[in-house]
Protein backbone atom coordinates (compact mmCIF):
# COMPACT_ATOMS: atom_id res chain seq x y z
CA UNK A 1 0.00 0.00 0.00
CA UNK A 2 1.37 3.65 -0.87
CA UNK A 3 1.54 6.10 1.73
CA UNK A 4 -0.22 8.86 2.17
CA UNK A 5 0.59 11.00 5.14
CA UNK A 6 4.22 11.41 6.21
CA UNK A 7 3.69 11.90 10.18
CA UNK A 8 6.51 13.14 12.45
CA UNK A 9 6.38 12.00 15.60
CA UNK A 10 5.92 14.83 18.49
CA UNK A 11 9.50 13.74 19.59
CA UNK A 12 10.79 15.11 16.34
CA UNK A 13 8.82 18.22 16.73
CA UNK A 14 11.44 21.34 16.00
CA UNK A 15 12.85 23.13 18.89
CA UNK A 16 14.23 26.06 17.17
CA UNK A 17 12.85 28.52 15.18
CA UNK A 18 15.14 29.52 12.01
CA UNK A 19 15.69 33.12 11.08
CA UNK A 20 16.56 33.72 7.48
CA UNK A 21 18.44 37.42 8.25
CA UNK A 22 21.67 36.33 8.77
CA UNK A 23 22.08 33.99 5.54
CA UNK A 24 20.24 36.84 3.81
CA UNK A 25 22.73 37.25 0.78
CA UNK A 26 21.37 41.52 1.13
CA UNK A 27 20.72 42.84 4.54
CA UNK A 28 17.32 44.38 4.67
CA UNK A 29 17.00 48.05 4.92
CA UNK A 30 15.41 49.43 8.49
CA UNK A 31 12.31 50.32 9.18
CA UNK A 32 12.15 54.20 9.33
CA UNK A 33 10.61 56.39 11.92
CA UNK A 34 7.22 57.96 10.01
CA UNK A 35 7.75 61.19 11.87
CA UNK A 36 11.49 61.43 11.55
CA UNK A 37 12.33 59.36 8.65
CA UNK A 38 15.26 57.65 10.78
CA UNK A 39 15.71 54.45 11.62
CA UNK A 40 13.51 52.74 13.94
CA UNK A 41 14.84 51.61 17.66
CA UNK A 42 13.48 48.96 20.19
CA UNK A 43 12.45 52.13 22.20
CA UNK A 44 10.36 53.61 19.06
CA UNK A 45 8.69 49.67 18.95
CA UNK A 46 8.20 49.60 22.83
CA UNK A 47 4.75 51.27 23.13
CA UNK A 48 3.27 48.52 20.46
CA UNK A 49 5.42 45.23 21.02
CA UNK A 50 6.63 43.03 24.49
CA UNK A 51 10.90 43.31 23.93
CA UNK A 52 11.29 39.63 23.44
CA UNK A 53 9.55 40.10 19.96
CA UNK A 54 11.07 43.19 19.12
CA UNK A 55 14.66 41.49 19.86
CA UNK A 56 13.73 38.51 17.69
CA UNK A 57 12.64 41.28 14.88
CA UNK A 58 16.73 41.97 14.82
CA UNK A 59 18.11 38.83 15.87
CA UNK A 60 21.53 38.08 14.92
CA UNK A 61 21.03 34.73 14.95
CA UNK A 62 20.25 31.78 12.61
CA UNK A 63 18.29 29.60 15.32
CA UNK A 64 16.15 31.03 18.05
CA UNK A 65 15.09 28.03 20.71
CA UNK A 66 10.95 27.63 21.38
CA UNK A 67 10.08 28.15 24.84
CA UNK A 68 8.94 24.59 26.27
CA UNK A 69 5.37 26.90 27.38
CA UNK A 70 5.26 27.35 23.00
CA UNK A 71 5.99 23.97 22.45
CA UNK A 72 3.36 22.33 24.59
CA UNK A 73 0.85 24.23 22.93
CA UNK A 74 2.22 23.23 19.57
CA UNK A 75 1.59 20.12 20.76
CA UNK A 76 -1.80 20.52 20.32
CA UNK A 77 -1.62 20.11 16.44
CA UNK A 78 1.53 19.46 15.84
CA UNK A 79 3.59 18.14 13.85
CA UNK A 80 1.24 18.75 11.00
CA UNK A 81 1.00 15.58 8.44
CA UNK A 82 2.64 16.10 4.80
CA UNK A 83 0.18 14.38 2.27
CA UNK A 84 1.32 13.05 -1.21
CA UNK A 85 -2.04 14.06 -3.80
CA UNK A 86 -2.11 10.78 -5.62
CA UNK A 87 -5.66 11.94 -6.89
CA UNK A 88 -4.62 15.23 -7.85
CA UNK A 89 -1.75 13.84 -10.02
CA UNK A 90 -3.98 10.90 -11.08
CA UNK A 91 -6.55 13.45 -12.20
CA UNK A 92 -4.11 15.61 -14.38
CA UNK A 93 -2.22 13.02 -15.94
CA UNK A 94 0.82 14.72 -14.72
CA UNK A 95 4.37 12.77 -14.01
CA UNK A 96 5.01 15.03 -10.77
CA UNK A 97 4.92 14.22 -7.68
CA UNK A 98 2.71 16.38 -5.44
CA UNK A 99 2.87 16.82 -1.91
CA UNK A 100 0.80 19.62 0.49
CA UNK A 101 1.67 20.35 3.96
CA UNK A 102 -1.61 20.19 6.05
CA UNK A 103 -1.95 23.43 8.19
CA UNK A 104 -5.23 23.24 8.47
CA UNK A 105 -5.15 20.61 11.30
CA UNK A 106 -4.88 23.38 13.44
CA UNK A 107 -7.66 24.51 16.68
CA UNK A 108 -8.89 27.80 14.29
CA UNK A 109 -7.91 25.45 10.86
CA UNK A 110 -5.09 27.53 9.40
CA UNK A 111 -1.56 28.49 9.68
CA UNK A 112 -1.69 31.53 11.77
CA UNK A 113 -1.53 30.07 15.11
CA UNK A 114 2.09 29.27 14.74
CA UNK A 115 3.09 33.02 15.13
CA UNK A 116 -0.45 33.67 17.46
CA UNK A 117 0.58 31.05 20.12
CA UNK A 118 4.05 32.31 20.14
CA UNK A 119 2.71 36.43 20.83
CA UNK A 120 0.94 35.77 23.25
CA UNK A 121 2.99 33.54 25.34
CA UNK A 122 5.61 36.41 24.84
CA UNK A 123 3.34 39.18 25.74
CA UNK A 124 2.00 36.96 28.41
CA UNK A 125 5.35 36.81 30.31
CA UNK A 126 6.43 40.37 29.24
CA UNK A 127 2.92 41.21 31.62
CA UNK A 128 0.22 42.26 28.65
CA UNK A 129 -3.29 41.88 30.03
CA UNK A 130 -5.13 43.04 26.53
CA UNK A 131 -3.79 42.24 22.21
CA UNK A 132 -5.15 44.65 19.49
CA UNK A 133 -5.16 43.06 16.61
CA UNK A 134 -6.41 43.66 12.69
CA UNK A 135 -7.48 40.89 10.52
CA UNK A 136 -8.99 40.21 7.16
CA UNK A 137 -10.85 37.12 6.41
CA UNK A 138 -10.55 35.91 10.34
CA UNK A 139 -8.12 33.53 9.76
CA UNK A 140 -5.58 35.62 11.96
CA UNK A 141 -8.23 37.11 14.53
CA UNK A 142 -9.68 33.49 15.22
CA UNK A 143 -5.75 32.50 15.84
CA UNK A 144 -4.98 34.98 18.07
CA UNK A 145 -7.98 34.87 20.32
CA UNK A 146 -7.74 31.34 20.08
CA UNK A 147 -3.95 31.76 21.46
CA UNK A 148 -5.40 34.77 23.66
CA UNK A 149 -7.10 32.50 25.61
CA UNK A 150 -4.70 29.54 26.21
CA UNK A 151 -2.51 32.24 28.12
CA UNK A 152 -5.57 34.04 29.70
CA UNK A 153 -4.91 37.67 27.68
CA UNK A 154 -8.22 39.90 26.22
CA UNK A 155 -7.99 39.67 22.60
CA UNK A 156 -9.71 42.80 20.89
CA UNK A 157 -9.98 42.58 16.92
CA UNK A 158 -10.78 44.89 14.05
CA UNK A 159 -11.95 43.04 11.11
CA UNK A 160 -12.33 44.61 7.95
CA UNK A 161 -15.66 45.33 6.92
CA UNK A 162 -16.26 43.87 3.96
CA UNK A 163 -14.80 40.19 5.59
CA UNK A 164 -17.05 40.34 8.44
CA UNK A 165 -20.42 40.21 7.31
CA UNK A 166 -18.89 37.91 4.23
CA UNK A 167 -17.36 35.44 6.72
CA UNK A 168 -19.66 35.89 10.33
CA UNK A 169 -18.69 32.17 11.21
CA UNK A 170 -14.77 33.91 11.59
CA UNK A 171 -16.02 36.42 14.10
CA UNK A 172 -18.33 33.38 15.96
CA UNK A 173 -15.16 31.71 16.34
CA UNK A 174 -13.13 34.55 17.70
CA UNK A 175 -16.07 35.00 20.44
CA UNK A 176 -16.57 31.38 21.13
CA UNK A 177 -12.50 31.63 22.86
CA UNK A 178 -13.65 35.13 24.73
CA UNK A 179 -12.03 37.46 22.00
CA UNK A 180 -13.82 40.59 20.92
CA UNK A 181 -14.47 41.46 17.06
CA UNK A 182 -15.66 45.05 15.77
CA UNK A 183 -16.01 45.63 12.07
CA UNK A 184 -13.33 48.19 10.66
CA UNK A 185 -13.57 51.08 10.30
CA UNK A 186 -15.33 51.36 13.18
CA UNK A 187 -16.22 54.26 15.50
CA UNK A 188 -14.07 53.26 18.36
CA UNK A 189 -10.99 55.04 16.89
CA UNK A 190 -10.36 58.62 15.80
CA UNK A 191 -8.72 56.54 12.53
CA UNK A 192 -11.64 54.48 12.16
CA UNK A 193 -13.44 58.09 12.30
CA UNK A 194 -11.57 59.83 9.64
CA UNK A 195 -11.87 57.03 7.24
CA UNK A 196 -16.00 56.94 7.98
CA UNK A 197 -15.89 60.54 7.48
CA UNK A 198 -14.54 60.34 4.10
CA UNK A 199 -16.60 57.67 2.94
CA UNK A 200 -19.58 55.90 5.19
CA UNK A 201 -19.79 52.97 3.05
CA UNK A 202 -16.43 52.09 3.28
CA UNK A 203 -15.46 48.20 2.96
CA UNK A 204 -12.33 48.41 5.02
CA UNK A 205 -8.54 47.17 4.58
CA UNK A 206 -6.19 46.11 6.52
CA UNK A 207 -4.34 49.00 6.21
CA UNK A 208 -7.18 51.08 7.94
CA UNK A 209 -7.73 47.96 10.29
CA UNK A 210 -4.08 47.97 11.46
CA UNK A 211 -4.34 51.79 11.97
CA UNK A 212 -7.36 51.27 14.27
CA UNK A 213 -5.55 48.13 16.20
CA UNK A 214 -2.22 50.54 16.76
CA UNK A 215 -3.73 53.26 18.11
CA UNK A 216 -6.34 51.28 20.68
CA UNK A 217 -2.57 49.93 21.47
CA UNK A 218 -0.97 52.76 21.96
CA UNK A 219 -3.61 54.49 24.43
CA UNK A 220 -3.44 52.11 26.85
CA UNK A 221 -0.35 51.48 29.36
CA UNK A 222 -0.97 47.14 29.79
CA UNK A 223 -1.94 46.64 25.55
CA UNK A 224 0.46 45.60 23.32
CA UNK A 225 -0.35 44.93 18.89
CA UNK A 226 0.20 41.99 17.44
CA UNK A 227 0.68 41.85 13.63
CA UNK A 228 -0.23 38.38 11.90
CA UNK A 229 2.07 38.81 8.72
CA UNK A 230 4.58 41.09 7.34
CA UNK A 231 7.28 41.17 10.21
CA UNK A 232 10.43 39.23 10.92
CA UNK A 233 9.38 37.98 14.15
CA UNK A 234 6.28 36.44 12.20
CA UNK A 235 7.77 35.15 9.64
CA UNK A 236 10.19 33.84 11.80
CA UNK A 237 7.43 31.55 14.17
CA UNK A 238 6.32 30.46 10.39
CA UNK A 239 9.75 28.32 9.75
CA UNK A 240 8.46 25.49 11.95
CA UNK A 241 6.49 24.53 9.02
CA UNK A 242 9.16 23.98 6.18
CA UNK A 243 11.66 23.04 9.00
CA UNK A 244 9.17 19.75 9.83
CA UNK A 245 7.88 19.21 5.83
CA UNK A 246 12.12 19.21 5.23
CA UNK A 247 12.61 16.37 7.94
CA UNK A 248 9.16 14.51 6.37
CA UNK A 249 10.50 14.46 2.94
CA UNK A 250 13.27 13.07 3.99
CA UNK A 251 11.71 10.93 5.76
CA UNK A 252 10.54 9.47 2.14
CA UNK A 253 13.55 10.31 0.08
CA UNK A 254 12.31 13.34 -1.23
CA UNK A 255 13.46 16.72 -2.02
CA UNK A 256 11.43 19.52 -4.13
CA UNK A 257 11.51 20.83 -7.09
CA UNK A 258 8.88 23.62 -6.87
CA UNK A 259 7.51 25.41 -3.32
CA UNK A 260 4.50 27.19 -3.57
CA UNK A 261 2.30 29.72 -1.63
CA UNK A 262 -0.15 32.09 -1.69
CA UNK A 263 0.93 35.26 -0.11
CA UNK A 264 -1.00 38.29 1.10
CA UNK A 265 1.72 40.09 3.82
CA UNK A 266 3.58 36.58 3.11
CA UNK A 267 3.40 34.82 6.59
CA UNK A 268 2.23 31.70 5.53
CA UNK A 269 4.53 31.28 2.05
CA UNK A 270 7.57 32.22 4.06
CA UNK A 271 6.73 29.58 6.72
CA UNK A 272 6.91 26.59 4.13
CA UNK A 273 9.46 28.70 1.73
CA UNK A 274 12.31 30.26 3.76
CA UNK A 275 13.99 27.24 5.04
CA UNK A 276 14.10 26.23 0.82
CA UNK A 277 15.52 29.40 0.21
CA UNK A 278 18.33 28.84 2.82
CA UNK A 279 19.08 25.89 0.81
CA UNK A 280 18.56 27.33 -2.31
CA UNK A 281 21.28 30.33 -1.04
CA UNK A 282 23.59 27.14 -0.46
CA UNK A 283 23.30 26.05 -4.18
CA UNK A 284 20.50 23.75 -4.10
CA UNK A 285 18.38 24.63 -7.68
CA UNK A 286 14.48 24.73 -6.91
CA UNK A 287 11.61 27.09 -7.92
CA UNK A 288 10.06 29.13 -5.02
CA UNK A 289 6.70 30.84 -6.21
CA UNK A 290 4.72 33.47 -3.73
CA UNK A 291 1.48 33.88 -5.68
CA UNK A 292 -0.90 36.76 -5.29
CA UNK A 293 -4.64 37.50 -6.89
CA UNK A 294 -4.60 39.81 -9.93
CA UNK A 295 -7.05 42.07 -8.19
CA UNK A 296 -4.21 43.27 -5.75
CA UNK A 297 -0.72 41.77 -7.01
CA UNK A 298 1.92 43.29 -4.70
CA UNK A 299 4.78 42.06 -5.89
CA UNK A 300 3.95 41.93 -9.83
CA UNK A 301 2.54 45.56 -10.11
CA UNK A 302 3.88 47.41 -6.83
CA UNK A 303 7.19 48.98 -6.63
CA UNK A 304 9.92 47.96 -4.17
CA UNK A 305 9.58 51.36 -2.05
CA UNK A 306 9.32 52.67 1.41
CA UNK A 307 5.73 52.57 2.55
CA UNK A 308 3.85 52.37 5.77
CA UNK A 309 2.36 49.68 6.67
CA UNK A 310 -1.00 50.79 7.77
CA UNK A 311 -3.82 53.38 6.20
CA UNK A 312 -3.18 56.39 8.68
CA UNK A 313 0.84 56.17 8.44
CA UNK A 314 0.92 55.58 12.22
CA UNK A 315 3.42 52.43 11.59
CA UNK A 316 7.05 52.43 10.95
CA UNK A 317 7.97 52.33 7.02
CA UNK A 318 8.91 49.15 5.26
CA UNK A 319 11.09 48.68 2.52
CA UNK A 320 8.49 46.16 0.68
CA UNK A 321 6.40 45.82 -2.82
CA UNK A 322 3.57 47.79 -2.12
CA UNK A 323 0.38 49.28 -3.69
CA UNK A 324 0.31 52.43 -1.71
CA UNK A 325 -1.26 52.62 2.05
CA UNK A 326 -4.14 54.19 0.88
CA UNK A 327 -5.16 51.21 -1.61
CA UNK A 328 -8.45 49.89 -0.96
CA UNK A 329 -8.33 46.62 -2.74
CA UNK A 330 -11.77 44.67 -4.30
CA UNK A 331 -14.04 42.53 -2.18
CA UNK A 332 -12.73 39.33 -3.61
CA UNK A 333 -13.49 36.42 -0.63
CA UNK A 334 -9.85 35.79 -0.23
CA UNK A 335 -9.39 38.78 2.35
CA UNK A 336 -6.20 37.25 3.69
CA UNK A 337 -4.41 38.29 0.52
CA UNK A 338 -5.58 41.54 0.10
CA UNK A 339 -3.07 43.74 1.80
CA UNK A 340 -1.42 46.45 0.13
CA UNK A 341 2.26 45.81 1.27
CA UNK A 342 4.39 42.94 1.55
CA UNK A 343 6.67 41.18 4.33
CA UNK A 344 10.13 42.99 3.47
CA UNK A 345 12.21 39.53 3.66
CA UNK A 346 9.90 38.36 0.82
CA UNK A 347 10.36 41.77 -0.96
CA UNK A 348 13.87 41.24 -0.36
CA UNK A 349 14.40 37.80 -1.81
CA UNK A 350 12.39 38.67 -5.04
CA UNK A 351 14.03 41.83 -5.75
CA UNK A 352 17.16 38.96 -5.06
CA UNK A 353 15.34 36.73 -7.69
CA UNK A 354 15.75 33.77 -4.63
CA UNK A 355 11.84 33.99 -5.29
CA UNK A 356 9.43 34.76 -7.99
CA UNK A 357 6.25 35.94 -7.86
CA UNK A 358 3.01 35.15 -9.85
CA UNK A 359 -0.89 36.46 -9.99
CA UNK A 360 -3.96 34.59 -10.77
CA UNK A 361 -7.34 35.65 -11.36
CA UNK A 362 -9.84 35.20 -8.67
CA UNK A 363 -12.14 32.47 -10.75
CA UNK A 364 -8.79 29.90 -12.11
CA UNK A 365 -8.58 29.86 -8.29
CA UNK A 366 -11.75 28.42 -7.12
CA UNK A 367 -11.80 26.23 -10.08
CA UNK A 368 -8.20 25.00 -8.89
CA UNK A 369 -9.96 24.55 -5.07
CA UNK A 370 -12.93 22.80 -6.22
CA UNK A 371 -10.68 20.48 -8.45
CA UNK A 372 -8.51 19.96 -5.23
CA UNK A 373 -11.91 19.31 -2.97
CA UNK A 374 -13.00 16.48 -5.83
CA UNK A 375 -9.55 14.96 -5.70
CA UNK A 376 -8.16 15.15 -2.49
CA UNK A 377 -11.64 15.88 -0.07
CA UNK A 378 -9.77 18.90 1.31
CA UNK A 379 -11.77 21.96 0.91
CA UNK A 380 -9.20 24.80 1.16
CA UNK A 381 -9.59 28.58 2.15
CA UNK A 382 -9.65 30.86 -0.81
CA UNK A 383 -6.16 32.39 0.23
CA UNK A 384 -4.94 28.39 -0.57
CA UNK A 385 -7.04 27.87 -3.79
CA UNK A 386 -4.38 30.21 -4.83
CA UNK A 387 -1.25 27.79 -4.17
CA UNK A 388 -3.49 24.99 -5.58
CA UNK A 389 -4.42 27.39 -8.78
CA UNK A 390 -0.22 28.09 -9.11
CA UNK A 391 0.11 24.03 -8.56
CA UNK A 392 -1.90 22.82 -11.34
CA UNK A 393 0.03 25.09 -13.40
CA UNK A 394 3.37 23.52 -12.66
CA UNK A 395 1.97 20.14 -12.46
CA UNK A 396 0.16 20.46 -16.38
CA UNK A 397 3.62 21.98 -17.39
CA UNK A 398 6.04 18.90 -15.92
CA UNK A 399 3.36 16.93 -18.51
CA UNK A 400 3.48 19.15 -21.30
CA UNK A 401 7.55 19.09 -20.68
CA UNK A 402 7.27 14.62 -20.10
CA UNK A 403 9.64 15.87 -16.67
CA UNK A 404 9.15 14.16 -13.44
CA UNK A 405 8.93 16.79 -10.59
CA UNK A 406 8.19 17.08 -7.14
CA UNK A 407 6.12 20.07 -6.45
CA UNK A 408 5.60 20.85 -2.55
CA UNK A 409 2.83 23.86 -1.39
CA UNK A 410 1.59 24.73 2.38
CA UNK A 411 -1.94 23.95 2.14
CA UNK A 412 -2.55 27.00 4.58
CA UNK A 413 -6.10 26.66 6.20
CA UNK A 414 -9.28 25.08 4.99
CA UNK A 415 -12.20 26.90 3.65
CA UNK A 416 -15.08 25.37 5.92
CA UNK A 417 -16.35 29.02 7.55
CA UNK A 418 -15.43 30.48 3.24
CA UNK A 419 -18.77 28.36 2.09
CA UNK A 420 -20.58 31.14 1.28
CA UNK A 421 -17.47 32.49 -1.11
CA UNK A 422 -17.76 28.62 -2.56
CA UNK A 423 -21.67 29.10 -3.24
CA UNK A 424 -21.24 32.22 -4.99
CA UNK A 425 -18.52 30.62 -7.19
CA UNK A 426 -20.80 27.99 -8.25
CA UNK A 427 -24.21 30.09 -8.59
CA UNK A 428 -21.29 32.10 -11.29
CA UNK A 429 -22.08 35.70 -9.01
CA UNK A 430 -18.17 36.01 -8.96
CA UNK A 431 -16.00 37.52 -11.70
CA UNK A 432 -12.14 38.26 -12.10
CA UNK A 433 -10.80 41.11 -11.36
CA UNK A 434 -7.71 42.61 -12.98
CA UNK A 435 -6.57 45.87 -11.26
CA UNK A 436 -6.12 48.64 -13.79
CA UNK A 437 -2.37 50.15 -14.13
CA UNK A 438 -4.55 53.54 -13.53
CA UNK A 439 -5.59 52.95 -10.15
CA UNK A 440 -2.08 51.40 -9.72
CA UNK A 441 -0.61 54.56 -9.92
CA UNK A 442 -3.52 56.72 -8.49
CA UNK A 443 -2.11 55.23 -5.18
CA UNK A 444 1.20 55.35 -5.99
CA UNK A 445 1.45 58.82 -5.70
CA UNK A 446 1.02 58.63 -1.93
CA UNK A 447 3.69 57.37 -1.63
CA UNK A 448 5.73 59.83 -4.07
CA UNK A 449 7.35 62.01 -1.22
CA UNK A 450 8.94 59.16 0.82
CA UNK A 451 12.20 57.87 1.21
CA UNK A 452 13.23 55.00 -1.43
CA UNK A 453 14.92 51.75 -0.66
CA UNK A 454 18.75 51.22 -2.09
CA UNK A 455 17.76 49.29 -4.67
CA UNK A 456 14.74 49.23 -6.77
CA UNK A 457 13.45 46.94 -8.94
CA UNK A 458 11.07 49.37 -11.33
Amino acid sequence: MEFKKILLPEREIPRQWYNILPDMPNPLQPPLHPGTGQPVGPQDLEPIFPMPLIEQEVSPKQYIDIPEEVLDKYLLWRPTPLYRAYHLEKFLGTPARIYFKNEGVSPPGSHKPNTAVAQAYFNKISGTKRITTETGAGQWGSALCFACNLFGIEAKVFMVKVSFYQKPYRRLMMEVWGGNCVPSPSPETNSGRAILEKDPDSPGSLGIAISEAVEAAVMDPHTKYSLGSVLNHVLLHQTIIGLETQKQMAMVGEYPDVVIGCAGGGSNFAGIALPFVRDKINGKQLDIIAVEPTSCPTMTKGPFAYDHGDTMKLTPLLPMHTLGHGFVPAPIHAGGLRYHGMAPIVSQLVVDGLIRAEAVPQLETFKAGITFARTEGFISAPETDHAIAMVIREALKAKEEGKEKVILFNWSGHGLVDLAAYDAYMTGKLSDYELPDEEIQRALAEIAGLPKPKVSIK
